[in-house]
Protein backbone atom coordinates (compact mmCIF):
# COMPACT_ATOMS: atom_id res chain seq x y z
CA UNK A 1 0.00 0.00 0.00
CA UNK A 2 2.95 2.18 0.48
CA UNK A 3 4.33 1.93 -2.92
CA UNK A 4 0.88 2.66 -4.45
CA UNK A 5 0.43 5.42 -2.16
CA UNK A 6 3.99 7.44 -2.90
CA UNK A 7 3.62 6.61 -6.95
CA UNK A 8 -0.01 8.26 -6.50
CA UNK A 9 0.86 11.48 -4.83
CA UNK A 10 4.07 11.71 -6.95
CA UNK A 11 2.13 11.65 -10.16
CA UNK A 12 -0.85 13.10 -9.23
CA UNK A 13 0.56 16.53 -8.80
CA UNK A 14 0.68 18.78 -11.78
CA UNK A 15 4.07 20.06 -10.97
CA UNK A 16 5.81 16.22 -11.09
CA UNK A 17 3.09 15.45 -14.06
CA UNK A 18 4.63 18.62 -16.52
CA UNK A 19 8.07 17.55 -15.32
CA UNK A 20 7.28 13.61 -15.90
CA UNK A 21 6.19 15.00 -19.51
CA UNK A 22 9.05 16.73 -20.54
CA UNK A 23 11.43 13.76 -19.27
CA UNK A 24 9.30 11.77 -21.85
CA UNK A 25 11.10 13.51 -24.54
CA UNK A 26 14.92 13.98 -23.39
CA UNK A 27 16.99 13.65 -20.32
CA UNK A 28 17.51 17.54 -18.64
CA UNK A 29 19.37 18.59 -15.64
CA UNK A 30 18.23 20.94 -12.79
CA UNK A 31 18.49 24.17 -14.30
CA UNK A 32 16.82 22.88 -17.70
CA UNK A 33 13.68 22.08 -15.60
CA UNK A 34 13.94 25.32 -13.62
CA UNK A 35 13.63 27.28 -17.40
CA UNK A 36 11.41 24.99 -19.08
CA UNK A 37 8.50 25.54 -16.09
CA UNK A 38 10.39 28.94 -14.25
CA UNK A 39 10.71 27.72 -10.91
CA UNK A 40 13.34 27.77 -8.42
CA UNK A 41 16.23 25.31 -8.33
CA UNK A 42 14.82 24.35 -4.79
CA UNK A 43 11.40 23.79 -5.91
CA UNK A 44 12.34 22.03 -8.71
CA UNK A 45 14.82 19.43 -7.20
CA UNK A 46 11.97 18.69 -4.05
CA UNK A 47 9.53 18.13 -6.82
CA UNK A 48 12.40 15.70 -8.72
CA UNK A 49 13.16 13.97 -5.51
CA UNK A 50 9.41 13.16 -4.64
CA UNK A 51 9.54 11.53 -8.22
CA UNK A 52 13.09 9.50 -7.47
CA UNK A 53 10.94 8.36 -4.09
CA UNK A 54 8.27 6.93 -6.40
CA UNK A 55 10.49 5.32 -8.79
CA UNK A 56 9.35 7.34 -11.58
CA UNK A 57 12.98 9.00 -12.31
CA UNK A 58 16.41 8.65 -12.01
CA UNK A 59 19.23 11.29 -11.51
CA UNK A 60 22.89 10.28 -12.96
CA UNK A 61 25.30 12.26 -12.36
CA UNK A 62 27.39 13.55 -14.83
CA UNK A 63 30.51 15.68 -13.98
CA UNK A 64 29.35 18.70 -11.86
CA UNK A 65 25.56 18.03 -13.09
CA UNK A 66 22.68 15.67 -12.48
CA UNK A 67 20.64 14.84 -15.56
CA UNK A 68 17.29 13.09 -14.63
CA UNK A 69 15.61 10.99 -17.29
CA UNK A 70 11.97 9.24 -16.70
CA UNK A 71 12.57 5.96 -16.34
CA UNK A 72 11.20 2.93 -18.59
CA UNK A 73 8.06 0.61 -16.85
CA UNK A 74 9.90 -2.50 -16.53
CA UNK A 75 13.04 -0.84 -14.51
CA UNK A 76 10.67 -0.31 -11.27
CA UNK A 77 7.47 -0.94 -9.41
CA UNK A 78 4.65 -2.15 -10.55
CA UNK A 79 2.61 0.96 -9.90
CA UNK A 80 5.42 3.30 -11.06
CA UNK A 81 5.29 1.01 -14.13
CA UNK A 82 2.00 1.11 -14.66
CA UNK A 83 2.22 5.00 -14.61
CA UNK A 84 5.01 5.41 -16.74
CA UNK A 85 3.81 3.28 -19.30
CA UNK A 86 0.51 5.08 -20.02
CA UNK A 87 2.08 8.36 -18.99
CA UNK A 88 2.95 9.11 -23.24
CA UNK A 89 -0.61 9.32 -23.93
CA UNK A 90 -1.65 11.40 -21.35
CA UNK A 91 -2.21 15.52 -21.62
CA UNK A 92 -1.71 15.29 -25.14
CA UNK A 93 -4.64 17.57 -25.12
CA UNK A 94 -3.10 20.21 -22.71
CA UNK A 95 -1.52 23.26 -24.91
CA UNK A 96 0.31 24.27 -21.70
CA UNK A 97 2.28 20.93 -21.40
CA UNK A 98 2.24 20.52 -25.84
CA UNK A 99 3.88 24.14 -24.97
CA UNK A 100 6.38 22.82 -22.61
CA UNK A 101 7.42 19.83 -24.47
CA UNK A 102 8.02 21.55 -27.39
CA UNK A 103 10.38 24.05 -25.76
CA UNK A 104 12.36 20.64 -24.24
CA UNK A 105 12.62 19.51 -27.25
CA UNK A 106 14.48 22.69 -28.70
CA UNK A 107 15.86 23.90 -25.04
CA UNK A 108 19.85 24.29 -25.47
CA UNK A 109 21.88 23.94 -21.98
CA UNK A 110 24.45 26.74 -23.39
CA UNK A 111 21.53 29.22 -23.56
CA UNK A 112 20.22 28.13 -19.71
CA UNK A 113 21.75 30.13 -17.03
CA UNK A 114 23.03 27.58 -14.69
Amino acid sequence: MRTYVRVMKAAGDSTRAKIMKILQCRDLCVCEIQSLLKMSQPSVSRHLKLLEVADLVRGDKKGMQTRFRLLEPQETNEYAGAVLAMICTWLEEDRHVQRLVENAKTLERSNVGA
